[in-house]
């Protein structure tokens, strides 16, 4: 039986709640149970958004304590970083390669961590962590917007559920006139995991080149 507590992460304007949304549609989709919980309003911090997935558990509580996710999804390294604690060992981070100074910093407030700060906060948290650049391809893109699409398509990866599926789900929930772009994203987002797993790959694993999304190894 499928069971997974996943954390999308992340500050407002980025998407996160539209992130939730259609990943707890596409495992309803998939007929699996849901339970979700959006933690804005429990513990904002700087603009911080938090929501969290059980996904596949029936009568399961929302929320996920330390050392329970199975994936983090963080749409910004600082908010990432806060929430490591509570993902498992062996667990997995996809993160946006992004750093967004909160209020609290400037004259007499907390400093921005640097990079390798955040990097060693994983290193002690996490066995799997996958910075991956979406901020700058959704800019490439032209779109910003279309951040939540390219971060659920990186997530898909980790998932057990059809592309196909997703789509269907981006579709339904998405006007029509924003609905190409989104969907470019979204298989942006794959691309650039899988290309970041062909780098991962060992002798069992199917060559990302060739990966079929029907395989089963993603």
């Amino acid at each position: 039986m499928v069971k997974i507590n996943i954390i999308i992460v992340g500050v407002e304007g980025q998407g996160v709640e539209m992130a939730d949304d259609i990943l707890g549609e596409v495992a309803l989709e998939a007929g699996l149970a849901v339970k979700k919980m959006d933690m804005q309003g429990i513990a904002q911090h700087d603009g911080s958004i938090v929501t969290q997935l059980r996904v596949g558990e029936k009568g399961a509580a929302p929320l996920t304590g330390e050392d329970e996710a199975d994936i983090l999804l963080a749409f910004e390294k600082r908010e990432a970083a806060r929430w490591s604690d509570y993902l498992r060992p062996g667990a997995s981070a996809v993160v946006n390669d992004l750093t967004i100074p909160p209020l609290s910093v400037g004259p007499g407030g907390e400093s921005l961590p640097k990079d390798d700060e955040i990097t060693d906060i994983f290193r002690n948290s996490v066995a799997n962590v996958m910075l991956i650049k979406g901020s700058q391809r959704v800019a490439e893109m032209g779109d910003r917007t279309v951040l939540s699409a390219f971060m659920l398509g990186a997530l898909s990866i980790l998932l057990p559920f059809n592309p196909g599926l997703w789509e269907k789900v981006i579709a339904r929930q998405l006007p029509p006139k924003i609905l190409d772009i989104n969907l470019a994203a979204f298989k942006q987002g794959r691309r650039d995991m899988l290309e970041m797993f062909s780098t991962m790959t060992d002798e069992d694993s199917c060559d990302t080149k060739t990966h079929d999304d029907d395989c089963g190894c993603h």
